[in-house]
């Protein structure tokens, strides 16, 4: 049996969360010993321009003696995010109607009413 099939063997339960592009892994594996640890697998999809794609994969190990560690990390990342930015995604990515400024914006000069020409609707 190969190494590939004794992972497989080892996953004790799953969970997938779809994001985009991205998805996410939770799987309960156990280990030699019998006991259960946590990876989180973060698989990305690219595709090349003649149509064809690959994925890349990370992953974290999560023991049981870091849950709590891990766990107060993350949720004090997350809430430092909100607290910073918000709820709403601001990502280009994320929302088509995103402007993506390019460099500086210069402030453009309102134009003064004088330089107007008078237009007839008569006229058109």
């Amino acid at each position: 049996m190969g190494d590939r099939e004794s992972m497989d063997q080892e996953e004790i339960h799953s969970k997938v969360l779809r994001a985009g592009r991205r998805t996410y892994f939770f799987d309960v594996r156990s280990t030699k010993a019998g006991d259960y640890y946590l990876t989180i697998t973060e698989s990305k999809k690219f595709t090349h321009d003649d149509g064809s794609f690959h994925y890349k994969k990370h992953k974290i190990y999560l023991y049981k003696e870091d849950f709590d560690a891990f766990k107060e990390n993350v949720i004090e990342m997350m809430d430092f995010i909100i607290d910073e930015k918000g709820q709403e995604v601001i990502s280009e990515r994320h929302q088509k109607d995103f402007k993506k400024e390019e460099g500086p914006v210069e402030k453009e000069e309102t134009p003064s009413t004088e330089s107007f020409t008078d237009v007839d609707f008569d006229d058109i």
